[in-house]
């Protein structure tokens, strides 16, 4: 599991994540822990790096 940082696409707020490894390609929603706002976040792992990530408004 690692921890990642990045900026809300609701309130530009920045938040973490705890992120799964284990699964090399993920897509899923998760709210914003300072406004609520859904964001669909997708991430993929290669060799148990982080290859890829993103997180958009769902609204």
């Amino acid at each position: 599991m690692m921890e990642h940082f990045f900026q809300c696409p609701h309130c530009w707020e920045e938040i973490s994540m705890i992120l799964d490894e284990s699964v090399p390609s993920q897509t899923y929603i998760e709210d914003c822990e300072v406004c609520c706002n859904p964001i669909e976040v997708s991430v993929y792992f290669e060799d148990g790096e982080l290859s890829g990530f993103e997180a958009e408004s769902i609204e």
